[in-house]
């Protein structure tokens, strides 16, 4: 059977490209890691993938800004292939630092601003899947999705998150306590596509049972880090909706 060939794209800093790679792999994707500066010298390394991981960590240091330096270096070095590969309905997801780098980039709707409580955090959160979003990462999740933050600059921001809603742009909201003062508790939000998607929490950091502190609990029965809570249902719904294209 032929793989999806999928590329993650990481820049400087980035911490999570390799997290990213193995969640492709287990769910049946041909992956290749790249930096940006890499990607800008060879364009054609896009055109060749069917589906685009931007990954999280801290790009270029996040120097002026979280996400800014990446997300100049992809929208200056490959706004033609980039916007391309989305028109052309491409699944692509931005995490952390990457969906910082693709609302700068203009490919997704609001920005990502400090947290409210001015302190960088790094916890474990829960995400409910909103049953109205076109989303594609999203479809069909009906548990929650368990998935650790880690960052400063994670609060979502957008002037009319009812807007948002209405046209099915709002994929996940945290339950429970909103980890950084996101409005209207959004987590993560796509296109009016449903194909770019863009999210706070990391996925690619639970795509096996045992990655959540209390998995030693779900083996004795409790819903705790279970399977059903994994985030690497979001990369099988990126491959799959790959796949069918």
């Amino acid at each position: 059977m032929t793989r999806v060939p999928a590329i993650v794209i990481a820049g400087p800093g980035t911490n999570r490209d390799a997290d990213a790679r193995d969640a492709l792999e287990l769910v049946g994707a041909d992956v290749e890691v790249v930096l940006a500066s890499e990607l800008i010298a060879r364009p054609s390394r896009l055109a060749e993938a069917r589906l685009a991981v931007v990954a999280g960590g801290f790009s270029h240091a996040d120097a002026l800004g979280a996400g800014r330096m990446l997300a100049l270096d992809l929208t200056v070095g490959l706004a033609d292939e980039l916007r391309s590969f989305v028109d052309a309905g491409h699944p692509l997801i931005g995490i952390c630092n990457g969906f910082q780098v693709l609302t700068r980039a203009g490919l997704l709707p609001g920005a990502l601003g400090h947290n409210r409580s001015g302190t960088f955090d790094c916890r474990w959160v829960e995400l409910a899947p909103v049953a109205s979003s076109v989303c594609i990462w999203t479809r069909g999740i009906a548990d929650t999705i368990h998935a650790p933050i880690a960052h400063g600059e994670g609060r979502y921001v957008h002037p009319d998150p009812a807007s948002l809603a209405a046209t099915g742009q709002i994929a996940l909201r945290y339950c429970g306590r909103n980890p950084n003062g996101s409005v209207d508790d959004i987590a993560g939000v796509c296109d009016t596509t449903g194909a770019v998607m863009g999210l706070m929490p990391h996925p690619e950091n639970h795509i096996v049972s045992r990655q959540h502190p209390l998995h030693r609990r779900a083996a004795a029965g409790t819903a705790n880090g279970s399977a059903n809570h994994l985030g690497l249902q979001i990369f099988q719904n990126g491959v799959r909706y790959a796949e069918a294209r």
